[in-house]
């Protein structure tokens, strides 16, 4: 059974280390902070200038002045700290973020990502996307597997303008959990409840590598 969009966010949570500091793109990748287990020692920092980052807010206990880059509403953690733009992408810039994890329309199997614009369609732009990919060195995609026509996003080259070249290292969708390695593709290495390793297969455009039996995520 494929995953929805928090099944995807559980599964990210698990990459996170204690003591990171973690940049989380809109969309689904915003949902990792609800996953967090109580106690663990991080901090998500947002482009628009939050470093402390919490979960979504209880619906009734939102506050309209505390967003997130994508214009949600989120909590603070104690501790947290507010700045402006340019101090936020001045940490992005100095590498001080472990890690990015961000959404994506297409991703090719040597680590090319395309998620900020699709011609002829209005989106919401390019945000802080371009520094995040030219800056961090470990980058997680969070996406579903196939667009709403069925087709692959995970391709052996983007068709989309590019965001990034070679930079992304691990795929986490609603089907399965990837590695890239650029000389050979797609790896995978655990697959999604009750998903065969065929569909996967079937549903996966680019190169893919198939080592072994392949485990299911443990949820």
């Amino acid at each position: 059974m494929a995953l929805d969009k928090n099944g995807i966010a559980r599964r990210i949570a698990q990459e996170l280390r204690e003591g990171w500091y973690v940049n989380l793109g809109i969309g689904i990748p915003t949902l990792v902070a609800n996953f967090v287990p109580e106690g663990f020692a991080i901090e998500f920092q947002s482009e628009n200038g939050i470093l402390g980052m919490g979960p979504f807010p209880i619906e009734g206990e939102e506050d309209a002045d505390l967003i997130n880059a994508g214009k949600q509403t989120i909590t603070s953690l104690p501790g947290a700290s507010f700045f402006d733009s340019a101090t936020s992408f001045g940490m992005i810039r100095a590498r001080k973020v472990q890690l990015t994890v961000l959404g994506a329309m297409e991703v090719s199997d040597r680590g090319d990502i395309a998620n900020w614009k699709i011609p002829g369609k209005m989106v919401k732009g390019m945000g802080g996307a371009m520094d995040l990919v030219a800056s961090a060195d470990n980058i997680i995609v969070a996406m579903q597997h196939s667009n709403r026509e069925g087709e692959s996003k995970l391709l052996s080259a983007c068709t989309l303008p590019l965001t990034g070249v070679g930079c992304v290292k691990k795929v986490v969708t609603d089907l399965a959990v990837l590695e890239i390695d650029p000389q050979r593709g797609f790896i995978l290495l655990e697959r999604a409840p009750g998903v065969s390793v065929d569909e996967i297969i079937a549903k996966t455009a680019g190169r893919l590598i198939v080592e072994g039996d392949v485990p299911e995520m443990v949820l």
